[in-house]
This record gives C-alpha cells, sequence and structure tokens, in this order.
C-alpha cells in the first residue's frame, strides 16, 4: 500500500531537543506495580473498592477491562479508580488481554479464589527472558487447585475450595507472592509462605487486604502468614509512590546536571537506589514525602550495581540508571540478577553515543563526553525510559518510537519532564 494511502498505521514518537536543563518539582504517580495486584483482589470483596492515586497507564487500563469481562463494574473519576465486583460471572480472561501484559497471571489466584475454577492463557508484556510462572501454578496447587496445563492455556478448578498450606518459595518472586497472599485470603485455614518477597507493594497490598478484613503479618519480611476468612469487606486505599517512576526522574536530573524535587515519593522505599546515585556523587536530601536532588557538574562512574530482590536494587531501576552512566566519568559496571534479557537498550544506547560493552549478565559502561540525538526504538518498558533519560542530555535531536511500552508504566511521561523544561513534545505521523 503506498504511503499515506487508507489503511497506514500511525507512529507516535517523542522529540526530544537537548541538551536539557531541568528545574522544578513534579508529583510522582501511584505505583503501576502496587495498583495492578491491589485491582486483582478487589474481586474479592463483597463490596466496592476505591482506589486513590491510581495512574492513567496502558497496563492499568488493561487490568480494568479485565475485570470489566469477568463482570465487575469498574469506574474511573481522575486518579480515583472504583471497582464493584458483586456483577461477576466468569471466570475466563481472554488471550487478547493476557498477552497485553506479562503480570496478568496475578489475577488466576483471585479467579480461582472467588469463581471456584479459572480458565485463562500465559501472560505477554514485555520480552525480559524468562519469567516462568511455575511458582504461581506449584504454590495454587499446594492450596488444592487443579491446574491442567494444555496448549498455552490454564485451565483451573478447586473442587474443594482452597484451602491453606505452607508454602516455600525457591525464589522471592513478587508475583507468586502476591497470587498466594490473595489466593489465601479467603481460603480455609492458615497459610505461611517462605522466602517470600519483601517488596514494598508486597506490603501495599496486604495493608489494601487487611482494610478489608483479610488477617495478614509478616509482610515486608521473609515469612509472611495469612489467615483465611469467610469474607472481605470494601475499603478506600491510597496506591504507595512509583518508586520506579522516581528513579527514572532521578536519572533525568542526574544526566543532565539539574537540581529538582519530587513530591509524593517514600524515601525509605528508594533507599536502595539512593545510595547509588550519591556514590555518582549526587547529593540527595529526604524531607517527609519529598526528595531533592542536586546532581554535581559531571557523575562520578559507579563501581558495582547488582539487581537484586528488594531491598537490593531494583531491576526495573537498571536501564535508567545505566543511561544516566553512559555520562559519568569512569567505568560502571552492572550486573543484572533477575532477568536474562534486560539489556536490549543497550544497541539503542550506542545509538546515541555510549560506550557499553554487554557479556552475557554483566555490562560494562564506559562514560563518554557526549551523546549526539538520534532515531531510537524503545526495546520494552523500563529500555525505553532509559533512552529518554539519555535523549534530555544528547546533543541535537532524539526520536523515540515504540512509545506502547513506555505508557505501559510511565503516566503522560512526556507532560512531567517538559513541565520541569524539557524540550520534548509526543507526535504522530
Amino acid at each position: 500500500m503506498a504511503p499515506g494511502g487508507k489503511g497506514c498505521l500511525t507512529v507516535e514518537k517523542l522529540l526530544i531537543e537537548g541538551p536539557s536543563r531541568l528545574a522544578g518539582e513534579i508529583t510522582v504517580h501511584g505505583a503501576k506495580n502496587s495498583v495492578l495486584p491491589l485491582l486483582a483482589a478487589s474481586m474479592l470483596c463483597s463490596a466496592g473498592c476505591v482506589l486513590h492515586n491510581c495512574p492513567v497507564l496502558s497496563d492499568v487500563e488493561t487490568a480494568m477491562r479485565i475485570l470489566r469481562h469477568l463482570g465487575c463494574q469498574v469506574e474511573r473519576e481522575g486518579s480515583s479508580v472504583f471497582v464493584d465486583p458483586a456483577g461477576m460471572d466468569r471466570d475466563d480472561i481472554p488471550d487478547c488481554l493476557m498477552r497485553e501484559m506479562r503480570s496478568s497471571i496475578v489475577f488466576l489466584g483471585a479467579i480461582i479464589s472467588r469463581a471456584g475454577s479459572a480458565r485463562l492463557s500465559f501472560p505477554g508484556g514485555c520480552e525480559l527472558g524468562p519469567r516462568p510462572i511455575d511458582l504461581h501454578l506449584a504454590a495454587l496447587r499446594r492450596m488444592g487447585a487443579v491446574i491442567r496445563e494444555d496448549h498455552g492455556c490454564l485451565d483451573c478448578s478447586a473442587p474443594g475450595g482452597l484451602r491453606g498450606a505452607r508454602i516455600s518459595l525457591s525464589f522471592p518472586s513478587v508475583g507468586a507472592t502476591e497470587n498466594v497472599m490473595i489466593a489465601a485470603s479467603r481460603a480455609d485455614g492458615t497459610t505461611i509462605i517462605s522466602n517470600a518477597a519483601r517488596e514494598p507493594e508486597i506490603c501495599d497490598l496486604a495493608d489494601f487486604l487487611c482494610q478489608c478484613g483479610a488477617k495478614i503479618s509478616g509482610a515486608g519480611e521473609s515469612t509472611i502468614v495469612i489467615e483465611g476468612v469467610q469474607s472481605l469487606g470494601g475499603c478506600e486505599h491510597r496506591v504507595i509512590p512509583d518508586r520506579i517512576a522516581a528513579s527514572t526522574f532521578l536519572a533525568a536530573s542526574a544526566i543532565t546536571g539539574s537540581k529538582i524535587s519530587l513530591a509524593g515519593v517514600n524515601s525509605i522505599h528508594l533507599n536502595p537506589v539512593l545510595s547509588v546515585f550519591e556514590e555518582a556523587g549526587c547529593h540527595i536530601k529526604c524531607q517527609e514525602d519529598r526528595l531533592e536532588i542536586a546532581p554535581p557538574p559531571r557523575l562520578c562512574s559507579v563501581k558495582g550495581i547488582r539487581t537484586m530482590p528488594y531491598p537490593g536494587f531494583p531491576t526495573d531501576s537498571q536501564a535508567p540508571v545505566m543511561a544516566m552512566e553512559s555520562l559519568a566519568d569512569g567505568t560502571s559496571v552492572f550486573v543484572e540478577n533477575i532477568f536474562e534479557s534486560r539489556y536490549k537498550h543497550v544497541g539503542e544506547l550506542l545509538r546515541l553515543g555510549a560506550n557499553i560493552k554487554v557479556e552475557g549478565r554483566v555490562a560494562v559502561v564506559e562514560g563518554v563526553r557526549r551523546l549526539s540525538g538520534a532515531p531510537v526504538e524503545a526495546p520494552d518498558l523500563r529500555g525505553g525510559a532509559a533512552l529518554v533519560v539519555a535523549g534530555l542530555a544528547a546533543e541535537g535531536r532524539t526520536e523515540i518510537s515504540g512509545l506502547k511500552h513506555i505508557d505501559r508504566g510511565y503516566e503522560r511521561l512526556e507532560e512531567s519532564l517538559a513541565s520541569l523544561g524539557a524540550s520534548i513534545l509526543r507526535t504522530s505521523s
């Protein structure tokens, strides 16, 4: 078909004119990685729930569409989302919705608990290498679920209902911990999760469930105990700030040598990344729910960043911080311990002039004096954020395509950065 003819696709891009100088204050939106399990858990309630500080993200919209497909009433007003699960009358999630986000598997435990059965396909989302759902399935099977895998589909049932169990995770998986917590909240008996994930999003889910009447102790520690209850009520809950979005804005500040403030943050959740920014020469000042960052004229290299489960350095912050360190003075070393394919952004950063060498799980970043704008494509969510961070400091125009990935986890990122003074525009062609 001829260019510009009927049927041509519209391609959105971010155009960044750099280098940028940022200033001012920005409020960090609610955590994507917290909202999704909260929406899944809401279907277990006997009354409506309201989630405040709920960001407008494509992953969140997909989760809301899943709830509507299941028969729940879902409405959004600004940053608040109302969920009434009373009308839930289905136990399946269409393949097209499952493929839109990798964390869609978190709905499995909730659907089995509520409906006694579930039918769904394997999840999609960013291709980050193997992220098996074996831990989810093994844990739910220990709780009495019968799960049959057939050509990429899961056919699940719980003939006698879910029951409490002792579950020891071989890896502190956030998703598996969330799935078990949700399913166990209304199971018969007590569930004990050993080697549980300790991320702030786990604590947020526990707080929400406890407000609804669940009995959960130990969230944020390696052992979580859930005493099943017969029913859960509704509640109003405010989603915690997005620590990954916050670290992305910090990286944007640092790479451009700009002093900015972040509002609506929890600095305790950011401790694993703040130490890296301080090692890079940034001065950090925390005041209640605000944080100020003042970077040096040129960043210092960071000798070793190893991604680890919380309270270690988060894998989701690796790409934006790597972009930041591409202009640092000296050599920085990154070791990716969570996902096998989380360096896809490196090839695009090289287009901008970065000097990065990857061997297996190790990336060595030799700081350069300048980056130059170029056309690049976001390979995944956090890789896309890294390209935005690098584009802010690059000389000339950077064109970033593949915005569907960025929109999964950042609410109107270009508007937020423009409010700080960046020359950034979303355009369609």
